[in-house]
């Protein structure tokens, strides 16, 4: 997914940051969303360090692993896994990062696309630093680690504990949530709506399911998932409508000064009178 964001960043710098027409219902500022996307892709970095310095389970915290510790909610997925399942949950979620170029076809949006761009990185970044910050900091098991039927080595991979949060799920429902938020503000009368909306919805939660079978995800990690992606989708272009110009958003991080990585990290929220 990190590569995704560096392609996307590439494709955004190719088009002026603050350049829009009147037809435009958000407003953007070369420097605000540059150190946005900045901030956003750096925290990304500091996410996938965390995730490549997890700790794998050892044999002994396999034989100790319980099905009935698990929540309710999830204790029927523990044990899923399905090659198939995972390999067909890619074909969605990465469609779904093709989504804004549908944009191409309508005339005020085309005339702002390097703008909708700029929101779309800012978005992506903001999801997958708040998925790679969140799965390196939270240890838990993915359901296919119950599987006893699988290999040990596959088991007990660090890959296979950081089930919290989705991000597939995640990433392709900011997407999906991002695409239709733009509609919905450049064509507030549209009477395709409702099925914009209906699809920014489904398409995600069919990622998730896929995630689940495949044994990636249990049922929480990917209402998380996609709560948080739905939320960075619509929020993003939200903040940067004209009529709000006075609330930002923003990335916040801490560094330790002796070099040993992030003492904080978040999203600050500020309003200007």
């Amino acid at each position: 997914m990190r590569h995704f964001f560096c392609l996307i960043l590439c494709l955004c710098l190719s088009f002026p940051v603050n350049s829009q027409s009147s037809s435009s219902p958000y407003k953007t500022d070369v420097w605000k969303d540059g150190a946005w996307i900045t901030a956003g892709l750096g925290l990304n970095v500091a996410g996938v360090l965390l995730i490549q310095n997890k700790d794998e389970l050892t044999e002994a915290d396999i034989a100790a692993i319980d099905k009935d510790d698990i929540w309710a909610i999830d204790r029927w997925a523990a044990g899923n896994s399905s090659k198939r399942a995972d390999e067909l949950s890619y074909i969605p979620f990465y469609t779904s990062f093709a989504l804004p170029l549908l944009f191409l076809a309508g005339e005020d949006e085309r005339s702002n696309f390097g703008q909708i761009s700029v929101l779309f990185v800012e978005t992506m970044a903001t999801t997958g630093a708040l998925f790679t910050l969140t799965a390196g900091a939270v240890q838990r098991s993915r359901p296919l680690v119950y599987n006893e039927s699988l290999p040990m080595g596959e088991r007990t991979d660090s890959d296979a504990q950081r089930s919290f949060f989705a991000g597939h799920t995640a990433a392709t429902a900011a997407a999906t949530f991002f695409t239709a938020k733009v509609f919905q503000d450049f064509n507030p009368d549209s009477p395709a709506l409702p099925y914009v909306w209906t699809g920014a919805a489904v398409i995600p939660a069919f990622v998730g399911y896929l995630r689940m079978e495949g044994g990636k995800h249990f049922i929480s990690d990917n209402l998380v998932g996609l709560g948080i992606g739905a939320a960075c989708g619509i929020l993003i272009p939200e903040i940067h409508k004209t009529k709000n110009e006075s609330v930002s958003l923003y990335p916040t991080a801490q560094f330790n000064l002796n070099g040993t990585g992030i003492n904080s990290r978040g999203i600050g929220v500020s309003y200007s009178f």
